[in-house]
C-alpha cells in the first residue's frame, strides 16, 4: 500500500533531472501518499510535515541497475582480485558454502548501505541463490530493507562453472508465483532474471534461458564483454539467435564490438556500465563513450560490493574520470586537443538516476522529481568544508559529494533516512549478525582442503579460474 502521509520539502536547490521541469535554485517539493504532487518556487500548503531543506540539494534517488549485494557478506574481500581470481575464490569457493540465512542478511546489510548513501532503487543480481531457502532469504532481506529493489534470479554457484551447461533453475518460476504474480504499482520490489547469455552458458543453454525470462514475462539483466570471456561476439551471436529485445539490459559491455553496440541500440536494449569493477578486474575500458557513440545512454552500477565502495558518488567519479581520459588520450593520438568535454556531470547525474530507471523499466514511476512519479528522492547537504561556495551543484555532486553527506532519503513517500541517520535501524545488532555470519562462512569454507587459505585480512589472493 502507498505511504499515506503529506510531506512539505521545503527551500532546497531542486535538481529534477526531468527536461521539462529544470532546476529550481529554491524550490519546495510536495508529496502526498507516496508520489509527487507539485514542484515549485513556494508552496503553501496546510496540514503537512514540513521538511527544512535549505543548505540542501534535492534530487531523486540514485538508481543502480547492476548490485550483486549478496556479497555485502564479503565486504572488502576481493579489492585485490582479478576477474578469474573471483570466480575461483568467490563462484567456485565461498558461494557454495552460504547458507540462507548469510543470504538474507547481507541483502539486509547491502540494501540497507544502498539507502544510507541515497540509492533508493537497486536491482539485486543475485547469482548466490543456491536453493530455494537461499531465494527466499535474499528476497525477504530486500523487503525488510525498505529499498525500492529488483530481485534478479540468477542461480547459484553451479551456474556459473564455465562454459555452463545447468539451465536457470525452474524454481524462478516458483519464485514469480509466490511472491510476484500479482505485482501492483505500489509493489516496492519486483522480479526479474539475471541470465549467464552464451559468453558464460552453452548457447542452447541461453536460447532456453531466454524463452524461460519471456515465458514468465520478466525482464532481462545479462553480461557481455567482460574481459576475454566477451570477445567472441556474443551479442552478435544472440542477434542471429533472435534473442535481443527492449527488455533486456547488457552489463559492461567492455569488449563487444561497435557494431554490437548499434545491434544493442537499434533493439532499444539498455546497458549498465559498472567503472570502478571493470578496471579493477580486467574487463577492459568502461564503454561509456563508445555506448554514447552508438546512441545509448548507459546506467551505472556498483557491481561486486565485495570489492569496491558501495555508494553512486564514487561510481560517478569513476565512469566521468575514466571517460575522460580516454577521450583526452584518443584526441592526442590523433593529434588534437580537446577543446570541449562532452561528458558533463549532469550527464552522470541523469546516467545515475534517469537512464538506471529506464534500464529498469520504470522510468514511468522513478528516475526524476516529477508530478506524479513516486517520490523517492534524497537530500545532500551543501553546508559542508567541501561544498561550499556551491556554484556548480552537478559539479558538487559528482565531484565532492559523499554518502556522509546524505541527510534525508525518502522510498515512496516514507522516510528512511532523517538527518543523516537511518530510521528504525538497530546496527549494532545488523553489524553483529554480519560478523558473525562472515566467520561462520569462511570456518565452513577452510574445512575444504581447496580452500584451506581462504581468510580474511587482505593475504588470500585465488588462483585464476580456468575455464573446462
Amino acid at each position: 500500500m502507498p505511504y499515506r502521509e503529506r510531506t512539505l520539502i521545503k527551500g532546497g536547490m531542486v535538481l529534477t533531472m526531468d527536461p521539462s521541469i529544470g532546476d529550481l535554485p529554491i524550490g519546495d517539493v510536495l508529496v502526498e501518499d507516496g508520489l509527487i504532487v507539485k514542484i515549485a518556487p513556494e508552496i503553501d500548503v496546510e496540514d503537512a510535515r514540513t521538511i527544512d531543506a535549505s543548505s540542501r540539494i534535492v534530487i531523486p534517488g540514485f538508481v543502480d541497475t547492476h548490485r550483486h549485494i549478496w556479497q555485502a557478506a564479503m565486504r572488502n574481500l576481493c579489492q585485490d582480485w582479478t576477474l578469474a581470481s573471483y570466480f575461483t575464490g568467490v563462484h567456485a569457493g565461498l558461494s557454495r558454502y552460504f547458507l540462507p540465512e548469510d543470504i538474507y542478511t547481507a541483502n539486509l546489510l547491502g540494501s540497507l548501505e544502498a539507502l544510507s548513501s541515497g540509492v533508493t532503487t537497486l536491482l539485486d543480481w543475485s547469482h548466490g541463490v543456491n536453493t530455494a531457502e537461499h531465494s527466499d532469504g535474499a528476497i525477504m532481506g530486500l523487503k525488510e530493507s525498505g529499498a525500492r529493489a529488483v530481485f534478479a534470479h540468477g542461480g547459484g554457484a553451479d551456474h556459473y562453472q564455465v562454459p555452463s551447461v545447468v539451465p536457470h533453475p525452474e524454481d524462478a518460476r516458483r519464485i514469480r508465483e509466490q511472491y510476484f504474480s500479482s505485482e501492483s504499482g505500489d509493489d516496492l520490489v519486483t522480479m526479474a532474471l539475471a541470465l549467464r547469455g552464451p559468453q558464460f552458458a552453452r548457447k542452447d543453454i541461453t536460447v532456453n534461458d531466454f524463452a524461460f525470462a519471456r515465458e514468465l514475462g520478466l525482464r532481462i539483466t545479462v553480461h557481455v564483454g567482460d574481459g576475454e570471456w566477451g570477445k567472441d561476439r556474443p551479442v552478435a551471436w544472440m542477434c542471429d539467435a533472435g534473442l535481443l529485445g527492449p527488455d533486456i539490459t547488457y552489463v559492461h559491455c567492455n569488449t563487444i564490438a561497435d557494431d554490437e553496440m548499434r545491434m544493442v541500440a537499434d533493439s532499444g536494449g539498455t546497458a549498465s556500465v559498472a567503472a570502478d569493477v571493470e578496471m579493477m578486474m580486467g574487463h577492459g575500458w568502461p564503454a561509456t563513450g563508445r555506448l554514447l557513440d552508438a546512441g545509448i545512454r548507459p546506467s551505472l552500477s556498483i557491481d561486486i560490493c565485495s570489492s569496491n565502495g558501495g555508494h553512486m558518488f564514487g561510481a560517478m567519479r569513476s565512469t566521468i574520470g575514466t571517460q575522460r581520459a580516454l577521450d583526452h588520450a584518443n584526441a592526442q593520438a590523433d593529434g588534437r586537443e580537446v577543446e570541449r568535454l562532452r561528458v558533463t556531470c549532469k550527464d552522470m547525474m541523469s546516467f545515475a538516476t534517469l537512464e538506471g530507471a529506464r534500464a529498469l523499466g520504470m522510468d514511468h514511476k522513478i528516475g526524476s522529481l516529477t508530478p506524479g512519479k513516486a517520490a523517492d528522492l534524497v537530500l545532500v547537504r551543501t553546508d559542508d568544508l567541501g561544498m561550499v561556495p556551491l556554484i556548480h551543484p552537478y559539479g558538487a555532486l559528482v565531484y565532492n559529494a559523499h554518502p556522509g553527506l546524505v541527510d534525508t532519503v525518502m522510498v515512496g513517500g516514507r522516510i528512511v533516512k532523517e538527518d543523516g541517520k537511518m530510521v528504525g535501524l538497530d546496527f549494532d545488532r545488523l553489524r553483529h549478525r554480519a560478523e558473525d555470519n562472515c566467520e561462520s562462512l569462511f570456518a565452513r569454507a577452510q574445512a575444504e582442503p581447496a580452500l584451506a587459505d581462504a581468510c580474511v585480512g587482505g593475504g588470500w589472493t585465488p588462483k585464476p579460474y580456468v575455464p573446462a
